[in-house]
C-alpha cells in the first residue's frame, strides 16, 4: 500500500488544479461580461436588434422602453436602416413582446416600414434565431445589438452563432443599470448564462428566476 500518498497527492494536485481552471474561467468570463458591457460600437449596420423584456398589454415596462429609445437614436442618427423588435408574449399576455416595440416606435416617429417585428422566443436564445431567419429573409446581414450592458456579451455570442456579423450598442438608462449592486448582479447572472451556453449550446433556463 505505499502508492497511497503519492495516490493521494495527485489527487489532490487534480482537485486543486480544477479548483484553479474554474476560478480563471469564471473570472475571465466575468471580465469579459464586464468589458465588453462597456464598448459602443456605432459603425454602421443593417438593423439594431432590441431584445425583449416585459411588457404591459401593449406597453414596454421601462427596461423595454430604454432599449427602444436607444434603438430609435441609432436609426435616427443613421447607425442602422431598420430596428428589429424581438420577444415573444407569456401566458395570458395579449401582445407579444416585439409587437409592443412596434407600436412604440410607430408612435414615436419611425416609419412601419423601418421596423422588422419578430414576435418570437421567450428567452434570448429563442429570440436571436428567430430574428436572425427573418433578417436572412430580407438579406440583412449586419446587427447592432441593442439591450443592457451586461446581457451584450451573451446577445452578441448568440447572434454571432446564427450567422449574424454582430457588435453591440447597449442602453446606458433603465432600472437594470442604475446602482452598483444591480450591476453586480446581472454580471454574476449573465457568466453564469454565458458559460451554461457555451457548454451547451442551449439557454440557462430560469437563472435567479430570470428567463435567460
Amino acid at each position: 500500500m505505499k502508492f497511497l500518498p503519492w495516490l493521494r497527492r495527485l489527487v489532490i494536485r487534480a482537485v486543486l488544479g480544477a479548483l484553479v481552471i474554474g476560478v480563471l474561467v469564471v473570472g475571465g468570463t466575468a471580465f469579459r461580461v464586464w468589458q465588453v458591457a462597456r464598448e459602443d460600437d456605432r459603425t454602421h449596420a443593417d438593423m439594431a436588434v432590441v431584445l425583449g423584456a416585459a411588457q404591459y398589454n401593449g406597453v414596454p415596462s421601462d427596461v423595454l422602453e430604454a432599449r427602444l429609445q436607444h434603438a430609435r437614436r441609432l436609426y435616427q442618427q443613421g447607425v442602422v436602416g431598420y430596428i428589429a423588435t424581438t420577444g415573444g408574449r407569456q401566458p395570458g399576455d395579449n401582445y407579444t413582446e416585439g409587437e409592443a416595440g412596434r407600436i412604440w416606435l410607430e408612435a414615436h416617429d419611425v416609419p412601419a416600414d423601418r421596423i422588422l417585428e419578430v414576435g418570437e422566443g421567450t428567452d434570448t436564445l429563442g429570440s436571436i434565431r428567430a430574428v436572425a431567419a427573418a433578417a436572412r429573409e430580407k438579406s440583412l446581414r449586419t446587427a447592432v445589438i441593442v439591450s443592457d450592458p451586461w446581457h451584450s456579451l451573451r446577445a452578441r455570442t448568440m447572434a454571432e452563432d446564427e450567422g449574424l456579423d454582430a457588435w453591440t450598442s447597449p442602453t446606458r438608462s433603465g432600472p437594470n443599470v442604475q446602482t452598483r449592486e444591480t450591476q453586480l448582479f446581472y454580471i454574476r447572472r449573465e457568466t453564469g448564462g454565458l458559460l451554461y451556453y457555451h457548454l451547451m449550446k442551449a439557454p440557462a433556463g430560469a437563472f435567479d428566476g430570470i428567463l435567460l
